[in-house]
């Protein structure tokens, strides 16, 4: 029997600091009722990409609109990761903040979960988490992807915990400032804001809400 071929779909937010994953619990066997990113079967005459779009939809209640980032992460074919048989997986990285997630009765009990604290995966679906949280950081390493997680304006200090919640340890403060403010992909919106006894921050946004590659890396 030749390989059949599914999509499966890894959608990342920023909620608090903290980075999630969209999961489902599966509603069939194999591993019915355990966590898993939502997949399904590529149907005849229907792309990855439509798959992948109908997947979110069907089974997430998630509106790929939403997504500001997609990008086809890889290609997950070893031959035992379904019991079922040989299922070659073309999986997609999405990105977006404010996602909101239309539960129905296809869904499969969709939510967010935190990268800290996932619960037990099925299929190889923590490797796949796991190599899609290492494309999202060198990504920021050498493009502005980060601006699909933010809100359209942002103090410098939210963006520098986005970085640092993403990659998973502390940047300097000075450093950090200096090197981001160097690529002009950002400027100031004229608004500041006041939180509390805080001194006023400056907002800013990108000015190209698009994915741009850095004129040289940020590490």
């Amino acid at each position: 029997m030749p390989p059949t071929l599914t999509v499966d779909a890894v959608v990342f937010r920023l909620q608090d600091n903290d980075l999630e994953v969209l999961l489902v619990k599966r509603a069939k066997d194999p591993f019915k009722g355990e966590f898993a990113l939502p997949g399904s079967y590529c149907s005849a005459g229907e792309t990855s990409t439509e798959s992948f779009e109908r997947t979110l939809k069907v089974k997430a209640g998630c509106d790929p609109k939403q997504l500001k980032l997609v990008e086809q992460l890889y290609t997950f074919d070893t031959v035992a990761r379904d019991p079922r048989g040989h299922a070659i997986s073309i999986t997609y990285m999405g990105l977006g903040k404010d996602i909101a997630l239309q539960k129905k009765n296809a869904t499969e009990d969709p939510d967010f979960y935190s990268l800290n604290n996932l619960p037990k995966l099925a299929f190889d679906h923590e490797i796949i988490i796991n190599y899609a949280h290492e494309r999202l950081r060198s990504k920021l390493a050498y493009t502005n992807a980060v601006f699909a997680m933010l809100s359209t304006t942002f103090t410098l200090t939210e963006l520098q915990m986005a970085y640092e919640t993403i990659l998973g340890h502390k940047l300097d403060k000075r450093n950090f400032r200096k090197k981001i403010l160097s690529y002009d992909l950002l400027k100031e919106t004229g608004e500041k804001l006041t939180a509390g006894a805080h001194r006023p921050a400056m907002l800013y946004m990108f000015k190209q809400r698009a994915l741009e590659v850095l004129v040289r890396s940020l590490d």
